[in-house]
């Protein structure tokens, strides 16, 4: 008996986003991209604090969904593991760039806004493959609770990180990333000559508020 083939083949899907904010004249644009586990419905209430008339926050859901409790029959998302792992992020990264032509097209602007991509936890890996691999460039690549996944080709991918202003925001209490993880990190981007914005902030695996308005401009 042989063994089996490997056969693929690109297939249409359904995906969804949520937005909260101004649809169209927005001068500027939030893709925010959630962790592992979550959805984006329930994600997106997170950078309220930033919508408004003139900011559009959009939040796309992973396209891998499973049940994260079988007998609360709970949902959430992912956006790749280690099986497939090109494929999903090959996926991952067209779909979030079909996302933004669609949004700019349904905003119906002659200039384009100022966009920014703000990932959260898993989604901070996510974002930031997206920026090195896909057609968006953003005015602001912000990392929340995570930060570059450790494969992605800082020699190669550096400079459109550094056209990205990049900001890591991490609190001192997160229960995913210790302190010595920060500090290679940073020792990472510095050694790729990679400039960066570090923000501290006391707490958890989470997007403060606080922290989240003053990025916005909402508060000093």
């Amino acid at each position: 008996m042989s063994d089996p083939r490997e056969h693929r083949i690109t297939v249409p899907r359904t995906a969804r986003y949520f937005t909260l904010g101004g649809e169209s004249g927005a001068r500027e644009v939030w893709i925010v991209v959630h962790g592992f586990g979550q959805l984006a419905e329930r994600f997106i209430p997170w950078f309220a604090p930033a919508a408004s008339a003139e900011r559009l926050i959009v939040a796309p859901e992973a396209l891998s969904r499973y049940y994260t409790d079988h007998v609360a029959r709970k949902v959430g998302a992912t956006w790749m593991t280690s099986e497939d792992r090109l494929a999903e992020i090959a996926d991952y990264v067209r779909y979030l760039d079909l996302v933004v032509a669609e949004v700019l097209s349904k905003a119906g602007r002659q200039a384009s806004p100022r966009i920014e991509i703000h990932g959260f936890s898993q989604g901070a890996a996510t974002a930031s493959r997206w920026v090195a691999f896909g057609e968006v460039r953003p005015d602001r690549l912000v990392l929340w609770g995570g930060g570059l996944p450790p494969d992605l080709d800082l020699a190669r991918h550096g400079p459109a990180l550094e056209r990205a202003n990049l900001a890591l925001v991490i609190g001192d209490r997160d229960e995913f990333i210790s302190e010595e993880a920060v500090s290679e990190q940073a020792a990472r981007l510095a050694a790729a000559g990679i400039r960066f914005d570090l923000r501290r902030f006391r707490g958890g695996h989470v997007v403060p508020g606080p922290l989240l308005e003053e990025m916005a401009g909402i508060r000093p």
